[in-house]
């Protein structure tokens, strides 16, 4: 993860991440709660949604800043024009 010291400061992005795929894993949770499986599966089902979420998520997140970077060159992001 090559980031600038200025981007890389700001927690906000990867607690918005955290926050997004813990609600899409508490809702699959209760979608799987109407099923006749067992606790454990829902469990295993729920932490896979949430592992898939928050990886696809990072990904876009780490792309998203190396991509609009403005802070300095050499960071792998776009170089502000003056």
């Amino acid at each position: 993860m090559k980031l600038c010291p200025k981007c890389a400061t700001s927690p906000l992005p990867f607690v918005m991440i955290a926050v997004i795929a813990s609600v899409i894993g508490f809702l699959t949770w209760l979608t799987l709660g109407l099923s006749d499986w067992g606790a454990w599966p829902r469990l295993g089902i729920a932490a896979a949604s949430v592992g898939a979420v928050a990886a696809t998520l990072w990904h876009y997140v780490i792309s998203c800043m190396r991509r609009h970077c403005r802070h300095r060159d050499g960071f792998g992001g776009m170089t502000a024009s003056s």
